[in-house]
């Protein structure tokens, strides 16, 4: 997937408008963790240095729900913060589709920031149905709405001359700003970071260094099914941890106790074991785990000595076996990806297993990629996040790039 970048274009003189993804955590008013914006300074530094007319940033915070301006969702706050980490003025747009004047009045060069474009309904496109809804009334109104987004976006469009997506992590939604906008603007181009995220995640799918190990844990197999599916003939190991291991333990025939399982999937789960088999690929599941009474911090707890976990008990971490044996094979490994923890790892006594695999891949010489946002989150606690080739930025969106979904974010930008 060769997609043109900010590199490919010359920006002097043009009017840029740069979709953001400056979805942070505020209190207060004020930002928790403003590690997405720093995220997006490459790109806008590179920018400003290239003399455009003017840099737009456009971004999404929080589910405001289409429902008009929402001061606890409203981007202010974040346009000052840039302005402070950037040290120069970033003006802001009370509306995303009245920038017009904001943009008029914006000294030439400088960056205006819109408000929140999920304040207008059209930017999701989202039509809800009830049970008195009918068929034709459902179509007529996805339609209505999908009028509605084409004039957002063709709105946002008239704002400039240049669009560039930098926002991976809604990469995966065909939204008025993420994709729809391109139909309006002629040169449309991913950011540095947009680059930097499919130049990693598009290597281990398309062309990885072997071994290749897939470190595939969360609560559900329902959720990485399709992750499995798309890896399977280019994985050398996968290594299976968290909830989801003993759907495929019990479809084994092994005794998981009152452990999460989804039966519904237990022949799906033995099929997914059968092809790996047959695609020659490693398909390792826990050897040993931490159990507890009941899922709490507090509860009694101890080791099991194989992969059965006794009735009245629930695994909620690997064991030392299986942290040992899933640290042996990543140290074996040239290319890594991670998406999903261990265990339950928000509780700090069942936290080891993620932690020791934190560690085994910082330590490894692999080209290490970790996707999803539990996954992304244990490294940030692990302190290993600096020896991890590439941190995805987009939870859902690297989950679907892994599932081999095409992102209409990235599809939609000019092809090299």
């Amino acid at each position: 997937m060769k997609k043109k970048t900010l590199r490919d274009i010359n920006l002097q003189g043009k009017r840029v408008l740069m979709r953001v993804d400056f979805n942070v955590p505020l209190e207060d008013g004020k930002i928790t963790d403003d590690t997405r914006i720093r995220a997006a300074l490459p790109s806008i530094e590179y920018v400003l240095k290239q003399q455009p007319a003017a840099l737009l940033l456009a971004s999404h915070l929080g589910r405001p729900k289409g429902r008009g301006c929402q001061p606890e969702f409203s981007l202010r706050p974040v346009a000052d913060h840039l302005a402070g980490i950037i040290g120069r003025q970033v003006a802001f747009a009370e509306d995303c589709l009245e920038a017009g004047q904001a943009l008029a009045e914006l000294p030439a060069g400088e960056i205006l920031m819109l408000e929140n474009t999920r304040f207008h309904a059209e930017e999701e496109g989202k039509v809800k149905r009830d049970e008195q809804t009918g068929d034709e009334e459902y179509k007529k109104a996805k339609e209505a709405m999908r009028d509605k987004q084409l004039a957002m976006a063709r709105k946002l469009a008239s704002y400039c001359d240049v669009y560039v997506n930098d926002a991976f992590g809604t990469a995966h939604r065909a939204h008025a700003s993420t994709a729809m906008i391109c139909q309006f603007v002629e040169t449309c181009v991913a950011g540095l970071l947009m680059e930097k995220e499919i130049e990693f995640l598009g290597r281990a799918v398309e062309n990885p260094s072997h071994p290749f190990v897939a470190v595939i844990g969360g609560a559900k197999v329902s959720g990485k099914l399709e992750v499995l599916r798309n890896l399977m003939g280019k994985v050398d190991t996968f290594l299976i941890g968290g909830g989801m291991a003993f759907t495929f333990l019990k479809a084994q025939g092994i005794e998981i106790g009152n452990s999460l399982v989804e039966n519904e999937l237990l022949e799906t789960a033995a099929e997914t074991m059968r092809e790996a088999d047959q695609a020659g690929a490693k398909f390792m599941l826990p050897l040993d785990h931490i159990i507890a009474d009941k899922f709490a911090a507090a509860a009694e707890r101890k080791t099991t000595d194989g992969q059965a976990v006794e009735s009245g008990w629930l695994g909620l971490d690997i064991g030392p076996q299986t942290m040992a044996a899933y640290a042996a094979e990543i140290k074996q490994a040239k290319t890594v990806v991670w998406n999903g923890p261990m265990g339950c790892f928000e509780m700090a006594p069942f936290a080891e297993g993620t932690m020791k695999i934190c560690q085994a891949v910082a330590d490894s010489d692999s080209v290490s990629i970790i996707g999803g946002g539990d996954s992304v989150s244990a490294v940030n606690q692990s302190g290993l996040a600096e020896r991890m080739s590439h941190i995805s930025t987009g939870g859902g969106a690297s989950l679907e790039f892994l599932e081999g979904k095409p992102l209409p974010g990235v599809v939609a930008l000019d092809d090299k």
